[in-house]
């Protein structure tokens, strides 16, 4: 039996790692990059790239134009690097997994447009405002923020959503319920538990009613086997499956996101160095938490593209 083994693995970050202007020299510098953000525009019949580059930060955030933003940005730059990196294998933390599907020949770009802006309206509108929520829990161990999820639900939805990093859980479901969380978490310890500012429990059972709908918009999308395995959040495999693939985009969205066991199983694999595709730092961060073992790079702007 062979065993393969991935050397460089390419992931891309998800929502919150979106600012106005980002990766505006890239944009600016590589013609690749500049189309890409045009043909964007063109696919979704409005402005994205004047969003992306101008603002405001409002427009920006909301989700149905982050989750679009974020793929366009992230498949931009994977063009303007023209193969300065050779992926052995691709992942994404939450919608980061659309463009890594696009970057490894799984979705074509303008599928991944289409699917991530219908399914940013899905997640928006799928619980009212002031329903739902979400809180990050530091520095206490994955299992006791588990059983407090268990233990404050008190018949309503309270569970992880991100498994971020060791130390660093997101938890979602009803905001009565995430609060009493947060005050628990708090008596046992976290260094902090603390809401965030989203529109939405993303990631928890709340999400079903757009991940039921996401099922029935998806089925009209044609996805191919992809070029490169890309390790999927729902199942934490690696997939090239066309039928698998289309079955964890559906469940990602009310499943929590494992980055934690992502980023473990790629080490697993033999994946000596990750290169982080996308603006800022976020995933970089993360990973050297995960495996301290592993080579982070960042690429998110000219200069780190002018080192590769």
């Amino acid at each position: 039996m062979v065993t393969f083994m991935y050397q460089t693995g390419v992931v891309f970050p998800g929502q919150g790692s979106q600012s106005v202007g980002m990766l505006a020299d890239v944009i600016n510098e590589f013609p690749e990059a500049k189309q890409t953000l045009e043909e964007a525009d063109s696919v979704l019949g409005f402005s994205l790239s004047e969003i992306i580059l101008e603002g405001p930060a409002e427009l920006l955030n909301s989700t149905n134009n982050t989750q679009p933003a974020l793929v366009a940005v992230e498949v931009a730059l994977w063009r303007a690097l023209k193969g300065r990196v050779v992926a052995d294998v691709m992942a994404g933390h939450s919608l980061g997994e659309y463009s890594a599907l696009v970057c490894a020949g799984a979705l074509s770009f303008e599928s991944a447009l289409k699917l991530v802006r219908r399914r940013g309206e899905l997640m928006q509108i799928a619980v009212p405002d002031g329903v739902g929520a979400m809180a990050a829990i530091l520095s206490m161990e994955d299992e006791a923020v588990e059983k407090i999820c268990v233990d404050q639900a008190q018949g309503q939805v309270v569970q992880p959503a991100n498994y971020n990093s060791p130390g660093q859980l997101v938890i979602a479901g009803n905001k009565e319920a995430v609060e009493r969380a947060v005050v628990a978490c708090k008596e046992a310890g976290a260094r902090r538990a603390m809401l965030l500012p989203v529109s939405g429990p993303f990631h928890s059972a709340l999400m079903a009613p757009a991940a039921e709908q996401f099922s029935e918009y998806l089925s009209g999308f044609e996805i191919s086997s992809p070029s490169i395995p890309v390790l999927q959040n729902a199942s934490n495999q690696l997939e090239t499956n066309v039928d698998r693939i289309r079955l964890n985009l559906v469940a990602q969205i009310a499943s929590p996101v494992r980055w934690t066991q992502t980023v473990e199983l790629l080490a697993d694999k033999g994946v000596e160095t990750l290169v982080e595709i996308g603006p800022g730092k976020v995933l970089t961060g993360l990973n050297k938490r995960i495996a301290k073992n592993l080579n982070n790079v960042s690429v998110n702007s000219i200069d780190a593209i002018s080192v590769l």
